[in-house]
């Protein structure tokens, strides 16, 4: 294999890198402008979609370090976006509740982000979605494959 053949996926892979980058970029400042980050969308829509959590649980569904999420709580919470309560089953555990300000908040947020995601992604024909989201879900599979790989790595190094 020639230097040449290593070159296109590596081109690619950051082409593709600096796209994302660029679409996520200009999400989040669609979203921030309609009163929430994109981050902040993806905490409401977990409470939204499973209800009442405690925040290691919390942390878990979104993949974060419990630490994060916890300034992002607390952040939420000032807001109003959120409503903290001791767990009944555990007073030392907090549960956290969508509130009715952060539901509408997520929904305003929502309907942004899917509006700017139809300009950038409606330039594309129904096929070059289809073939777009084939694509992504192959190098979806091969980021986790590469993931399990350095996973299984580090646990025996």
């Amino acid at each position: 294999m020639t230097v040449a053949d290593d070159s296109e996926p590596g081109r690619v892979g950051l082409r593709y890198l600096s796209v994302a980058y660029r679409v996520r970029k200009v999400l989040d400042e669609n979203m921030v402008a309609s009163g929430l980050s994109l981050a902040r969308t993806k905490v409401l829509q977990v409470l939204e979609r499973k209800g009442s959590l405690r925040q290691a649980s919390l942390a878990d569904e979104l993949g974060l370090a419990q630490r994060s999420v916890t300034q992002a709580v607390e952040s939420l919470a000032r807001d109003g976006l959120i409503d903290r309560a001791s767990d009944p089953h555990d007073g030392r555990a907090k549960l956290v509740t969508l509130s009715d300000a952060g539901a509408k908040a997520l929904a305003a947020s929502t309907q942004a982000g899917d509006q700017m995601l139809h300009q950038i992604f409606g330039v594309l024909s129904p096929r070059q979605l289809a073939n777009l989201d084939k694509l992504l879900a192959a190098v979806d599979s091969a980021a986790a494959i590469a993931a399990a790989d350095l996973t299984d790595g580090s646990a025996s190094g």
